[in-house]
């Protein structure tokens, strides 16, 4: 599993964080996220799809 991240679209909702905080933060500014682990575990899926899914923006994608 492979994260990917629009970062035109990004705009820091940190929708992502709430749902899976060991695999995404925000930045300082609060206005972009981070990916922490870019290839993340595959117990962790089910926390990135939900990430994925609650981005109002869709920036995040997930590539197998």
């Amino acid at each position: 599993m492979d994260i990917h991240v629009d970062y035109d679209r990004c705009e820091g909702h940190g929708e992502c964080v709430i749902a899976a905080p060991e695999v995404f933060d925000l930045n300082d500014d609060g206005d972009e996220v981070i990916v922490l682990d870019d290839a993340p575990a595959e117990a962790l899926r089910p926390k990135v799809e939900a990430a994925v899914k609650l981005c109002p923006v869709a920036a995040l994608r997930i590539d197998d």
